[in-house]
């Protein structure tokens, strides 16, 4: 399984950036995909997941309503949509995935793509 992040960049607060993950090697129609950061300093923590076969979602707390998973099964790619961006927001993005039942553990991802830096400013 490979993985490739992109769309990272830098952004003023309160403005949006849609990252996206481009997935290949497998049929990934059992698999959990997941949206992971890590700010400078600290530990990688989750931001989302999504199922790709039935599309079910789960955000962190410091995200939700501002940020949306969502899954181009055509294009096996997985975006990560950020908006109302905030300086807190500053961290490499990294996407993940793992077959089976679906976690937020970072532990449990068997596969991680590059990250993709994001920086946004106040």
């Amino acid at each position: 399984v490979q993985l490739q992040a992109s769309g990272g960049g830098l952004v003023q607060a309160g403005g949006s950036l849609r990252l996206s993950c481009a997935a290949s090697g497998r049929t990934f129609s059992r698999y959990v995909m997941g949206w992971f950061r890590q700010a400078p300093g600290k530990e990688r923590e989750f931001v989302a997941y999504i199922t790709w076969g039935s599309g079910s979602t789960y955000y962190a707390d410091s995200v939700k309503g501002r940020f949306t998973i969502s899954r181009d099964n055509a294009e096996n790619t997985v975006h990560l949509q950020m908006n109302s961006l905030k300086p807190e927001d500053t961290a490499v993005y990294y996407c993940a995935a793992r077959q089976g039942a679906t976690t937020r553990y970072e532990a449990l991802y068997n596969y991680w793509g590059q990250g993709t830096q994001v920086t946004v400013s106040s």
